[in-house]
């Protein structure tokens, strides 16, 4: 009579083994069968049995309700976001030790996580993906060691880490051994910030202590409509609170993306997520001690820039798009935006300068009139100091007319959280290049990367507007007696706003107190810009010895 394993036999071919046959037996046939070989052939067939055992996963039943939902297995995404070939796995035949609750009859090689490191354009990462189609992807004891392993080597390496989220959540079955592996693996996600990146893509659902490890690491892409994020779900909720809410409404990749700012970016898949992971790491260095790579480009840094010339609408109340500034700026047009649906009254993102990465921090007149609010303090002040923590420059489009009014920004905490972009700023030792296009007022003008918190090089348009406040807020507090008591007030008010405009609403004072580098016409930022972030690229700053800062969280 034919094995079993005759049903199974082809190494890696996962799709062979039936989607009926249940894996506790073929792993106790491995092991009967494992005791009276001898040979060596006997034993490197057993060991080709073990490994489509592992790569199986849960069988093809699961692995076809996979594909159904629109989502990958854990391998073919792995697959598809490194370059071909590259993937080594580690750990293929890790197994649980739960006894508990029938655990003791189901084990499955791998633990539903595949770990491992590969090449994305030739350089080194560390990766790990869930597979859903085990267990539902939760962790257990194992498997949360599995990728503690991952990341501790990582660390030794000095290379990025991937994770690919789609996961339950906690194994109920192993309890305080599960919750112990979320730990262990939250304290590496806390040792390796800031020395090497560290990127979680959310491709299924993740509940309960599943959310907090992406929470830690550098950057989320979450996949719309499979992809969920949330500390409880929808029936704790009702039960809890009596809201109603959905799997969508509460911890989808839209909600995340525009609401809570929880996630980087969104994609439409998949395979999207997986491309634009792929960009992401482009852009970045492989740990703290390297600067990014220099990507080649045909895009000279002396072109001149005619779009600019007249961007900027001669009234100062209408907007226009920063993002149409940025790309007129950086090489061949191309730039990788983070957080485009949250906060969208600042733009954060990566472009390149003559083939070098910057990160991209940019006033947006559109929303709110550029104004900076709660929101837009914390986007920006994470990302600067990313970007500062990766020897990544940091080039700022300044266009502010101060930080946005109203009783809930004050009851909020406006001010602790605007703080937090003066902290970042002034911190940050990168290169720190400063275009200011129209208006910088107030203690915004100081916070937006002045030369006051070490801009190293700051330039303005001719169309820059540098004062303390707006013309017709200024003449208000300075005139009112002065209106009040004018024959004609409507008259002298608009006299003394002319008045205070051609004093206050330029760049001149600026630069005659040396507080900007340069006065340039627009057609010329991207040539300036270029040349200075050439100069500054060495740039050297040494800071106070300290453990570390106080940064008003």
């Amino acid at each position: 009579m034919a094995s079993p394993f005759q049903l199974v036999v082809s190494p890696f071919m996962s799709n062979q083994i039936p989607s009926n046959f249940p894996h506790s037996l073929l792993a106790s046939v491995v092991t009967c069968e494992l005791s009276g070989m001898g040979s060596t052939e006997e034993r490197l067939d057993d060991l080709r049995k073990r490994k489509a055992i592992a790569a199986a996963g849960g069988g093809a039943q699961r692995v076809d309700a996979q594909h159904a939902k629109g989502k990958l297995t854990a391998r073919e995404r792995l697959e598809m976001l490194l370059d071909e070939g590259s993937f080594q796995e580690i750990d293929s035949l890790v197994e649980h030790r739960c006894r508990d609750f029938g655990m003791d009859q189901n084990v499955i090689p791998g633990d539903g996580v595949v770990t491992g490191h590969g090449l994305i354009d030739g350089r080194p990462v560390f990766c790990f993906a869930q597979d859903f189609t085990v267990y539902g992807g939760s962790l257990g004891e194992m498997h949360g060691l599995k990728i503690c392993k991952v990341l501790d080597m990582a660390m030794k390496t000095g290379a990025p880490v991937i994770g690919l989220n789609d996961s339950g959540g906690a194994r109920i079955q192993e309890g305080v051994a599960s919750l112990g592996s979320y730990a262990e693996i939250f304290f590496r996600n806390v040792r390796a910030s800031g020395i090497i990146p560290q990127i979680s893509i959310i491709m299924g659902p993740c509940a309960g202590g599943a959310v907090y490890s992406p929470a830690i690491t550098d950057f989320v892409v979450m996949v719309d409509k499979t992809a969920h994020m949330f500390i409880t779900g929808p029936e704790v909720i009702k039960t809890v609170t009596n809201e109603e809410v959905s799997f969508e409404e509460l911890g989808g990749a839209s909600t995340h993306a525009s609401l809570s700012g929880v996630t980087h970016f969104t994609a439409s898949d998949d395979e999207d997520a997986l491309e634009l992971t792929r960009n992401l790491v482009s852009h970045l260095p492989q740990n703290n001690l390297e600067t990014t790579p220099v990507k080649p480009t045909k895009d000279p840094p002396s072109r001149e820039c005619e779009n600019l010339q007249n961007i900027v609408p001669e009234d100062s109340q209408k907007p226009y798009d920063v993002i149409d500034v940025i790309s007129e700026i950086v090489d061949d047009g191309a730039f990788l935006e983070v957080q485009a649906d949250f906060a969208p009254n600042i733009v954060i993102g990566y472009g390149r300068l003559d083939g070098n990465t910057v990160g991209i921090v940019g006033n947006q007149p559109k929303n709110l009139a550029g104004c900076l609010d709660i929101d837009a303090s914390v986007k920006a002040a994470r990302f600067i100091r990313f970007c500062d923590a990766f020897n990544i420059p940091l080039l700022t489009l300044v266009d502010v007319p101060g930080f946005l009014p109203g009783a809930n920004q004050e009851w909020g905490g406006i001010i602790r959280h605007g703080a937090k972009l003066l902290y970042a700023y002034s911190e940050a030792t990168v290169p720190k290049l400063t275009v200011i296009m129209r208006k910088a007022y107030g203690g915004a003008y100081d916070v937006m990367c002045s030369k006051h918190i070490r801009g190293d090089y700051n330039i303005a348009w001719p169309t820059a507007q540098l004062a303390v406040m707006g013309a017709d807020g200024a003449v208000q507090i300075i005139h009112r007696n002065r209106i009040k008591s004018a024959t004609n007030p409507e008259q002298e008010r608009g006299r003394l706003v002319e008045e205070y405009g051609e004093l206050f609403a330029n760049p001149y004072k600026a630069a005659s107190l040396g507080y900007i580098d340069d006065v340039v016409e627009p057609r010329e930022t991207r040539s300036k810009l270029c040349k200075a972030l050439g100069m500054l690229l060495d740039k050297q700053e040494e800071r106070p010895a300290r453990k570390h800062g106080n940064i008003p969280l």
